[in-house]
């Protein structure tokens, strides 16, 4: 009897199932989220993000110290906690209220 050679799974259906779309609000405080789900899309400008930024301008905000650091799984892989960009947000919102008195 002849054995059945093993399909390879196709890396495009499979990648559909993983990529769920999310909604930041939805998230549990404890989630972890990539740069691409935290800021604009440069060509969907349509889509909503949590800060209405580019990647550029996350990263100076990382690099200047006026924004969390991630925590970094590689060389190319950062990540924040949901909660710490919540926290981050709502100081921010809190400054500028205060700078509006």
């Amino acid at each position: 009897m002849k054995a059945k050679k093993a399909m390879k799974p196709n890396h495009q259906k499979s990648c559909e199932c993983v990529k769920t779309h999310h909604h930041f609000d939805d998230l549990p405080n404890s989630a972890l989220v990539r740069i691409t789900d935290l800021v604009c899309n440069p060509k969907n400008k349509y889509e909503v993000a949590p800060l209405p930024i580019s990647a550029a301008t996350l990263w100076r905000k990382v690099a200047n110290g006026s924004f969390p650091l991630p925590i970094k799984f590689g060389a190319r892989i950062a990540c924040w906690k949901v909660g710490v960009i919540r926290a981050w947000l709502e100081e921010q919102a809190k400054s500028n209220k205060e700078s509006m008195k």
